[in-house]
């Protein structure tokens, strides 16, 4: 498996890892097909997200993925951040092999769910993009549409 020179920087040496106390608002993701887990911390001050760390169980490329999302939405306010989308995690690290594409959807849910358990510990509406799972794992419960 060929991986960009991006990826391998993120692997080698991964931004943002640890876990952060009193976060904001966390989101843990899994893929039980291949054991990827990825939680996401975010510090989030007036709308705006001013850290977010990582803690990553699985290969290279779930590595790389959680390291450059935690790095396109530091800075950026929660809408901006919820426009990141695995292609965009794809491109950031100048492209995945097709099997490790997954892990960058990862990193896209774990993002979202981070900022999903944001809005539930301040009573914000969720959007329905954050209304949770399509069916992707059936882990919780919901039918995808």
């Amino acid at each position: 498996m060929e991986y960009s020179q991006k990826v391998m920087d993120h692997f080698s040496n991964p931004r943002n890892v640890g876990k952060m106390e009193n976060a904001d608002g966390v989101g843990e993701v899994g893929n039980p097909t291949c054991g990827d887990i990825m939680k996401i911390y975010l510090k989030i001050d007036d709308g705006k997200i001013t850290d977010a760390k990582f803690n990553t169980f699985g290969c290279g490329a779930a590595v790389a993925t959680s390291s450059i999302a935690t790095e396109m939405i530091k800075g950026k306010t929660i809408d901006e951040a919820l426009k990141l989308t695995n292609k965009a995690v794809i491109e950031a690290l100048d492209g995945l092999p097709p099997a490790k594409v997954h892990c960058s959807v990862l990193a896209e849910e774990a993002v979202k769910a981070a900022i999903a358990d944001y809005y539930k510990k301040n009573n914000i509406p969720l959007t329905d993009e954050l209304k949770g799972c399509k069916g992707c794992c059936g882990a919780c419960g919901e039918k995808e549409n």
